[in-house]
């Protein structure tokens, strides 16, 4: 069976936005508000929630960090062609 995993994430233009939200988050800044606020995918409109969805459905450094990288801490910058993005894996399966 093909690996799943649920994530947030913030997709925006610049590494500089980027690390400039991570330290919001740092902070205790609240994910959903922020992706809201500054993301420039779709899924900003949802808290940045991408829902459940396979490995090797994501593009290749996102996905990477999905699948390899610790659940519930944010990870990022990771760059992608799309940008750079804040990752928060909620759970694999």
């Amino acid at each position: 069976m093909a690996k799943r995993a649920c994530a947030l994430h913030i997709l925006v233009k610049t590494e500089a936005e980027c690390l400039a939200i991570k330290q919001q988050l740092d902070k205790g800044g609240d994910f959903g508000k922020l992706a809201k606020k500054h993301s420039t995918c779709p899924s900003g409109k949802r808290g940045g929630d991408l829902g459940e969805f396979n490995k090797g459905d994501m593009v290749g450094p996102f996905d990477k960090a999905v699948f390899s990288g610790p659940e519930l801490v944010i990870q990022g910058p990771v760059k992608t062609r799309f940008g750079y993005h804040l990752i928060k894996v909620l759970y694999r399966t």
